[in-house]
């Protein structure tokens, strides 16, 4: 290696300026801005959704009318063992879980995952169900029906 690499800098150049005038090194009066048009001027904020006097995307889109469109899709229900287990009917479905206000009524279908134990005969109807929960479910002396 040269010694020429290893010297420590003792000066340090500033960084250019733009639109200061001529003397700042970088651009003049328009300074890197173009010669016309509006973001050339002082002051431009141009808005980002703004087409250029385009008919916006907005308002080209149809309007969704009705309360129809506040609704959420929602995911299915996860219920857990422990709360089979806490449970005081003995057939599981999806109308049960609604009556015991285990979960929402707006939920169109519900999964059961082996979070927990089960002790009691149970029989599941219409849910979804993993394979670990189904193994204790059966073990515990429950059916599961489709």
């Amino acid at each position: 290696m040269s010694l020429l690499t290893n010297l420590l800098k003792i000066t340090e150049t500033s960084k250019k300026r733009v639109g200061h005038g001529y003397g700042s090194g970088k651009g003049g009066h328009t300074s890197t801005r173009g010669q016309k048009g509006q973001k050339s001027r002082g002051g431009s904020k141009i808005p980002v959704w703004f087409e250029g006097g385009q008919l916006p995307l907005i308002k080209r889109l149809p309007m969704l009318r009705g309360k129809g469109r506040l609704t959420v899709v929602r995911p299915s229900a996860e219920i857990n063992l422990t709360q089979i287990q806490r449970m005081k009917t003995d057939v599981i479905t999806l109308d049960a879980l609604k009556l015991e206000k285990l979960i929402d009524i707006k939920f169109k279908k519900a999964k059961i995952i082996a979070s927990g134990e089960i002790t009691r005969k149970v029989t599941i109807k219409g849910l979804k169900i993993s394979e670990t929960a189904k193994k204790a479910v059966e073990k515990a002396g429950g059916i599961i029906e489709d």
